[in-house]
């Protein structure tokens, strides 16, 4: 393929001078551009050079003037590479006033887009023509659209080092968003309190396994998570509209299968009397207005069965770019296909690894929290305790790599009420009888509790969260004694 004459290349180098000059006359001016303007946009590399100085004295607190550049780069022995002391001077005489400033910056961004476009373009087309033999086509696509989406999100193609001074500064921006939180959390609220304090809620980029054997309630507590936080982000007044919104991954059941448990939870209607229409019309009543009052809510249903890694991905970009996207649910990760890569054929546990490295890789690029749904093995059925570990986990390895946090869903009660007892040979009726009576105690004390086991967490701590359950609307929620909450925590 012909090579791009770079000359040709989208710039407008006296908008880069102007804007430049703006800022050594009246620092200022830095301030309306620096959020969205880096060195790498300016099309000069004199520029880039200048630029970046000129944002590192002036977030150091310290003046950016042609003296203090002039200075900067004789000492650093540069100063010939920028044009010398005649070029910074030229810059400062070419300022634009201050109230153009955002309009050349504007101006110098667009241009650097462009050679991006340009650039991203050129790449398609000769990865296109070179029909590689690790890529297949779909790949290539997917691959292409990654690109096109890091564009459009953040108008950088390229990644790179991040200078330590920029890592902290974000990192005082979370704690700082914590300490400020009413909740005291520094992600999304799940809406489950204790599961927040314990967590610090969903964090942007984490990859959030729940597991658990089938009927704990896996499914119905991502749902309610989900529910909970499109809600929250519905009613957000000032919450960023490309975070707003829910994307939910249901491989199992249908979009309107997940509805209606939504709809049982919200309304406290009984499941099983909306699938059999077995409702007054106080119920039914109550449902119609809760169908108008959910509607406008950002939660987003994909139900399509044995959906592949590489269209999950593309499938949230999209999401992310046309309508917002603040947390994706996948319910669950053993249905979802891996890319068709021959080196995967036959082999389930890589195919695995592939997927559960995918998600990690795409709650990072879409900074946002993943949750994904995880069988467990059956050998959790063959002990006493079955209270599950991280070894029960299927296919285990990558998932439990990958995993910021590890949780698994745990209801004593659903096995206690396969325990019935029976009467043993020789056992007196008054020895039978007060077993049963200890059995049906359990079984109260049991019946609405659920436990969320925190069997790994990166930046935190393990350990047992204790929630109420309700098994007839499908719902989690806070257990009514929650005051002095940190110490009830165990």
């Amino acid at each position: 393929m012909e090579k791009i004459d770079t000359s040709k290349l989208p710039q407008n180098i006296e908008a880069e001078q102007a804007l430049i000059g703006a800022i050594l006359a009246n620092n200022k001016a830095f301030e309306k551009v620096s959020e969205f303007l880096k060195p790498q946009h300016f099309a000069d590399p004199v520029h880039v050079k200048i630029f970046e100085v000129m944002s590192k004295l002036i977030s150091r607190g310290h003046i950016a003037d042609v003296i203090t550049l002039k200075n900067y780069f004789e000492q650093e022995g540069s100063l010939n590479e920028v044009g010398g002391p005649n070029y910074l001077i030229k810059l400062a005489d070419s300022a634009s006033p201050m109230t153009n400033v955002e309009y050349y910056a504007q101006f110098v961004y667009d241009k650097y887009l462009r050679r991006e476009l340009i650039n991203t373009g050129t790449e398609i087309v000769n990865k296109a023509f070179a029909e590689t033999a690790d890529l297949s086509a779909a790949e290539q696509i997917e691959e292409a659209e990654q690109e096109l989406f890091r564009l459009s999100d953040q108008g950088e193609t390229q990644g790179g080092f991040i200078d330590f001074a920029s890592a902290l500064t974000s990192s005082l921006g979370y704690i700082e968003q914590a300490f400020q939180k009413e909740g005291k959390i520094s992600g999304l609220s799940t809406g489950l309190e204790r599961l927040d304090y314990k967590t610090g809620g969903l964090n942007n980029s984490d990859l959030i396994i729940i597991a658990g054997r089938p009927a704990m309630g896996k499914t119905a507590l991502a749902t309610n998570i989900a529910y909970n936080v499109a809600e929250y982000m519905g009613r957000a007044k000032d919450l960023d509209p490309h975070d707003r919104g829910v994307a939910f991954f249901s491989l199992e059941m249908s979009a309107d299968q997940l509805a209606s448990r939504i709809l049982s939870t919200v309304t406290q209607t009984p499941g099983n009397k909306m699938r059999t229409g077995e409702l007054d019309n106080a119920q039914f009543t109550r449902i119609a207005a809760a169908v108008r009052e959910l509607e406008t809510i950002p939660l987003y249903i994909d139900d399509t069965p044995g959906v592949t890694i590489s269209s999950i991905r593309t499938r949230a970009r999209r999401l992310k770019r046309t309508k917002g996207l603040g947390l994706i649910v996948i319910d669950y990760i053993q249905l979802i296909t891996g890319s068709n890569n021959k080196k995967n054929e036959g082999n389930r546990v890589q195919e695995l690894s592939e997927i559960s490295r995918g998600l990690k890789i795409l709650a990072k690029e879409l900074k946002v929290p993943v949750i994904a749904l995880s069988q467990l093995n059956r050998g959790v059925e063959s002990r006493d305790d079955k209270r599950p570990l991280m070894s029960d986990l299927r296919e285990s390895g990558s998932i439990e790599q990958d995993a910021d946090i590890v949780m698994f869903v745990y209801r004593e009660n659903y096995y206690l009420r396969n325990e019935e007892p029976k009467q043993k040979q020789n056992e007196t009726p008054e020895h039978f009888q007060h077993r049963i009576e200890e059995w049906q105690k359990k079984d109260r004390e049991t019946a609405n509790l659920a436990e969320v086991i925190i069997g790994k967490q990166r930046h935190g701590p393990t350990g047992t969260v204790k929630l109420f359950w309700n098994g007839e609307f499908a719902q989690f929620g806070n257990l009514a004694n929650e005051e002095n909450l940190p110490e009830q925590i165990g």
